[in-house]
């Protein structure tokens, strides 16, 4: 039951009720069954109404989005990769939220060659990070490698999940906006460029 007594109407029918049911599981993650959203300008709550609504698998395709910054230096070949923050992150727990962190793999083709995390963010879906990570590439090599950068949510009982990730390299990104990213770095030398990814499922 939800009570919004005392809670004024007109802001009620500004609002969306978001129901979101789950296969309750003792020992691991609960399982999401489905999801449904209810316009409450569509509802008239003086007429107390009951009504049946579908259920829909959650949508697995928005994951959210991320705010990176890259900069190269071809001096002293440090790369440089700032994740800023995310927002509007997929929640992966019971409580509507996650407990975001950010995996990074350096890699040179498919080899992966150096990793570095940020800390946890407690019940967020909108974490600001503001972590820098530096590595050394050289200017011959800064074509042929790439960043895997993988936003977690940090489990204390079962295993950490992937909420979504992206491949910033200047080919074969893991989108148009990761290629153009790193491209726009390797032409603006010594600059910091930055700019928002949404982030991919697995």
């Amino acid at each position: 039951m939800l009570d919004v007594t005392g809670f004024p109407i007109q802001k009620l029918q500004s609002r969306v009720l978001h129901l979101h049911v789950f296969d309750y599981d003792r020992f691991s993650r609960d399982d999401s069954i489905g999801e449904v959203f209810l316009p409450l300008c569509q509802v008239d709550l003086s007429e107390k109404p009951s009504f049946w609504k579908a259920l829909k698998p959650p949508a697995k395709d928005k994951c959210g989005e991320l705010l990176t910054s890259l900069c190269y230096h071809p001096s002293n070949s440090v790369l440089t990769l700032t994740l800023l923050k995310a927002r509007n992150l997929k929640a992966k727990d019971i409580n509507g939220k996650s407990d975001p962190y950010v995996k990074v793999w350096l890699q040179f083709g498919d080899k992966r060659i150096e990793k570095r995390k940020t800390p946890i963010f407690k019940c967020t879906l909108n974490p600001i990070f503001n972590e820098t990570f530096s590595f050394n590439v050289p200017w011959e090599k800064i074509r042929e490698c790439s960043l895997d950068v993988m936003v977690m949510d940090f489990d204390n009982i079962g295993r950490n999940e992937l909420i979504g990730r992206i491949l910033l390299a200047g080919k074969n990104g893991s989108g148009a906006s990761e290629t153009k990213h790193w491209q726009d770095m390797i032409t603006k030398p010594r600059q910091t460029i930055v700019q928002w990814h949404r982030l991919k499922p697995e």
